[in-house]
Order: structure tokens, then C-alpha cells, then sequence
């Protein structure tokens, strides 16, 4: 579909929000500031109105819920809190994109490193037509390294695959890297894999984006929860929103990440486990700008990832380790303990001599969803034949958004052009104790159990939905309503 983008300015109520940016593409971005969207009418307890409701507005909901508008579909995107919010999966300032999938097996591996390379070139293409309006870059190509004391066969399969693939990629002397980029420490370290097309993408804010244009498309969003009810002849008929109304649709996608286990408990209680990432942002001397885009690749040491400061609204050097407490993606506490603080300062000093001391500005956490299936899941629920679950991003989702949305879209509007990766994203079979937990070999995540719904809230497959709760008091007089589309 072709949208005059001028004409989406306007629909989109960006217009008030830009600000020129005076850089080439994929080199420099500018800032800008969405307006609030207009509200829509609330959704309340009717017959169907939209054709596909998708829950969940992170990146696979978004990119999802966009792709089935611009192929015609008239759809409704549910989310608690709204793209990006604090609790998401997707809610930090950036995520890192790659094709080295070495440490999954085949036929996994491969087709995760292909997708990559697709949706590289899907953010060069969102930021040519929609980022340049915007005056938004979202996509940062700077180059991955990977470094490792010797071959292992994260880094074999990793090279099997690019070259199968004839993907771009360089075998660096540890003396070059040394020379171009000095601020490393690689002392045991004997191999460096270079992918020089990776690189960095805003998260929250492409969320903020997708979300903004797929609603200048004519998409509608809602601020609510959504709980599945029963299946009733191999069907789900209607969701339970949050104030108790009840929503038809002929088909739903559910793309609600970590919450999955609590979602869908019966179903993915004991087949997801939701484990935190935790980031730190450092903040390096003033006028050092050896540790900012485009003066340093995104790195990988054994378990720990991270990347140079974006401009201009620089957040710092970020560094992500994993390992964090599985708790309830609703409730867990965000903030790192004083040992988790210490971790991150003390590898930065010793990987990054030249950041010893410097001042740690901000810290993230978020959950992620961890399918025993060690895969994708894009699958229909096995009783209900109009349910689709889209998820299991293996904290790898994110940077596949584009690609993800258009594959879901595809499979849900029945023209697949990919039939033959369906078996491969089934819904898992195994459970957690079939399973042990295990890491990447770039990021080291794991975790325990997923947690399950508290009993008696709707979700449990097969179960009908609990009696109407009371609805909430009138808000005062100017609160505003949490359940309004927008």
C-alpha cells in the first residue's frame, strides 16, 4: 500500500515534533517527539468490528499489527501499557542486530542468520521512507566484532553459516583490532569474527514509531489488558479486557512476550521460562568520542554484549549481562542490586581500561521469553484454530520485528510464502524439566520456571472466563480513562 507521507504527517500528528536533522542516513539522527494521539472512540462490549485483534504492541505486535493493515485487514492492537513501555520486553533505548547464530542448531541457525540479513535490510529501508520523515533514525550499522581465547563451535557454525550464506564477514588479527579500535582489552583473547553490515537499533522507539504509523494507516489501539476465554467448537470467540467487557473478533494474535506463562498457563506454564537481562549505560570523559556511533563496532566477549553510545540524545556506553531473577513480568522490581551494579563496573574496568571509574548513568531490566522449542513460536493454539501465539524470541526477537511481522501477517491472512518453516515454529511440546536451561554463546540467558496466572483469572485454555468483575468507579473529573483506544 502507498501512503503519501506528507499526508501521514498530518494523520499522524508528527509535524509539531520534528526537528531538521543535519547528518546523512545511517551515519547521524535526530530527535523528535511524537504528539499525543487523538483518542478513539472506547471499544465496549460489542459484535465484531476489526478483523484481526493483535495483542501486544512490543516489536513483534507492532510489526505484526502494521504489516496486517498495510495488506488490508482492519485491526485492533491491545496493550496494557502501550508500545515501549517500561515493563516490555522491547522498553530499553537500544537492541543490537547480527547474524552470527552459530550456538543454534540447524536448521535454527541458518534461517535466524538469513532473517537477519533481511531485516538489516528492512531498517535501512524503514529509515529511507518513514525515519527521514520523521527525522528519526532508527537503524545504526557500525560493525560486530566477536571475540573469543579460540575457536569454538559458537564461532565455527557461526563462519559455516555466513559462508554458506555469503554473508560479509572478516577473521581480524587481535594487532588490528588493537590498532583501529584501541580502547578493547583483549588480553586471552585469539579470535575476532567482524560482521561489518550489524549494528544497533532504537527500541523504544521504533516501537513509539510502528505503533504511530500503523495507526496512520487507519489501525486502532486500545489501552487494556486482553485475557483469552474458552474455546467453544474449536474457536475463541471474544477476549475479556481489563474493565470486564467482552471483545469478538473472527481471529486474535497474541504477541505478549514474557507474559505467555501467565497468559496461556496450561499451554506455556511449563514450556517458557521469562529470565531478566540487565544493561548499564556508562558515561565516558567529555570530549572522548572513542566510545560513540560511528567510531566503535557493537562487541560480544564470552556472556556480555554491548555497544557505543548513539547520538544525539546519548544514553552512554551500554553493557548487558544476564541472569536475572524469573519473577512476574508485571511485578518485578527493575532495579539492579548493589552486586549486579558492582559486576557491570568491574568488567567494564577491566574490558574497558579507559571507562574505569566512570560513572554508571542509567541501568535497565527486562524480562525475556525463552521457549524450551529453543525456536521461534508462530503457531495456531491447539484448541482454538483462530488463536495465533507469536513469540519465544530467544532474547533475539527485536531486531527481527520487521521481518517477524510480515511472515505472522502472512501466515495469518493464509498466503505463507515460507511453508516450510512451520514445523519449525510450532508451539513447544517439551516442558521445562525436559529441558535444561542453557545460554547463547553471545549472551549467556537462562532462567527457571515461567510463572503461571493466579487462580481464577481467565487465560487457562479450555476453562471459561471467570463471572464480569465489577466495573471500576467513574474516573474524577479530568483523570482519564486507562481503557481508550488510541
Amino acid at each position: 500500500m502507498t501512503i503519501d507521507r506528507r499526508e501521514f504527517l498530518k494523520v499522524a500528528g508528527l509535524q509539531a515534533g520534528l526537528i531538521a536533522a543535519g547528518a546523512k542516513s545511517l551515519e547521524a539522527a535526530a530527535t523528535a517527539t511524537t504528539a499525543p494521539a487523538v483518542a478513539a472512540p472506547a471499544v465496549s462490549k460489542r459484535r465484531a468490528t476489526y478483523d484481526v485483534v493483535v495483542i501486544g504492541a512490543g516489536c513483534w505486535g507492532g510489526w505484526t499489527a502494521l504489516n496486517l493493515q498495510q495488506q488490508g485487514a482492519k485491526v485492533l492492537m491491545i496493550d496494557e501499557w502501550g508500545p515501549g513501555n517500561a515493563r516490555s520486553t522491547s522498553g530499553d533505548e537500544t537492541r543490537g542486530v547480527r547474524s552470527s547464530y552459530g550456538d543454534h542448531p540447524a536448521p535454527a541457525g541458518e534461517v535466524w542468520a538469513r532473517w537477519a540479513r533481511k531485516a538489516m535490510a528492512k531498517w535501512i529501508e524503514f529509515d529511507a521512507t518513514w525515519g527521514k520523515e520523521m527525522k528519526i533514525q532508527h537503524f545504526f550499522q557500525c560493525g560486530d566484532l566477536i571475540f573469543r581465547p579460540a575457536p569454538e563451535p559458537f564461532t565455527t557454525h557461526t563462519r559455516e553459516n555466513w559462508d554458506k550464506l555469503k554473508i560479509k564477514y572478516e577473521v581480524l588479527p587481535v594487532d588490528e583490532v588493537r590498532y583501529r579500535w584501541p580502547v578493547y582489552n583483549l588480553t586471552d583473547m585469539n579470535l575476532v569474527l567482524y560482521e561489518p553490515d550489524a549494528g544497533m537499533v532504537r527500541a523504544r522507539r521504533s516501537c513509539e514509531s510502528v505503533a504511530g504509523i500503523f495507526k496512520s494507516l487507519g489501525g486502532t489501539m486500545l489501552l487494556s489488558r486482553a485475557w483469552p476465554t474458552m474455546a467453544v467448537n474449536g474457536k475463541m470467540k471474544q477476549v475479556q479486557l481489563s474493565n470486564g467487557d467482552l471483545l469478538e473478533a473472527p481471529t486474535f494474535v497474541f504477541a505478549v512476550g514474557p507474559w505467555f506463562p501467565k497468559v496461556f498457563p496450561d499451554l506455556m506454564g511449563k514450556r517458557m521460562r521469562t529470565p531478566m537481562g540487565n544493561v548499564g549505560y556508562f558515561g565516558p570523559p567529555a570530549g572522548d568520542m572513542r566510545f560513540r556511533f560511528p567510531n566503535l563496532p557493537t562487541w560480544n566477549y564470552p556472556g556480555v554484549t554491548g555497544w557505543p553510545a548513539i547520538p544525539d540524545d546519548d544514553s552512554g556506553f551500554r553493557v548487558r549481562t544476564g541472569g536475572g531473577t524469573e519473577t512476574d513480568p508485571d511485578t518485578s522490581s527493575r532495579w539492579l542490586s548493589e552486586e549486579q551494579t558492582k559486576r557491570l563496573k568491574d568488567f567494564v574496568a577491566t574490558k574497558f581500561p579507559a571507562l574505569a571509574g566512570a560513572p554508571l548513568l542509567r541501568t535497565h531490566s527486562c524480562h525475556y521469553e525463552i521457549g524450551t522449542g529453543r525456536n521461534f513460536m508462530v503457531d495456531k493454539h491447539p484448541q482454538m484454530e483462530n488463536v495465533w501465539l507469536a513469540g519465544s524470541g530467544m532474547a533475539e526477537g527485536f531486531k527481527f520485528g520487521p521481518v517477524i511481522g510480515e511472515y505472522v501477517a502472512n501466515r495469518v491472512l493464509g498466503h505463507d510464502l515460507e511453508p516450510e518453516l512451520a514445523v519449525q515454529y510450532k508451539v513447544p511440546t517439551q516442558t521445562i524439566a525436559d529441558v535444561p536451561a542453557g545460554g547463547s554463546g553471545r549472551g549467556g540467558q537462562g532462567g527457571g520456571r515461567g510463572q503461571g496466572a493466579p487462580a481464577g483469572q481467565p487465560g487457562r485454555s479450555g476453562q471459561p472466563a471467570p463471572a464480569k468483575p465489577p466495573l471500576p468507579k467513574p474516573p474524577l473529573d479530568g483523570e482519564l480513562d486507562a481503557e481508550v483506544a488510541w
